[in-house]
């Protein structure tokens, strides 16, 4: 008797939200502008620990005026390393 193995793998971000602090979006998927989710379309992390999709984050910190804040906590804004 042969046996037959169907494997399913899956992936997810390891995110504290579920969602984009911008977009809104859910990190099981991809931003507004990108039409595929993973490598293309990465998450970022503050130093604050909110994560965000590198396009949302990108757009955010170019659209402010001055220094830029996290948009969930306003603290200001850094990349983590």
């Amino acid at each position: 008797c042969a046996s037959l193995w169907h494997a399913v793998a899956s992936w997810t971000w390891d995110a504290q939200d579920e969602t984009c602090g911008i977009c809104r979006m859910a990190f099981d998927g991809c931003c507004p502008d990108c039409k595929l989710s993973g490598d293309d379309c990465p998450l970022i992390w503050s130093a604050c620990n909110h994560a965000f999709y590198l396009q949302c984050i990108l757009k955010w910190v170019s659209s402010q005026s001055s220094q830029a804040h996290c948009p969930m906590c306003r603290r200001e804004w850094q990349f983590k390393e």
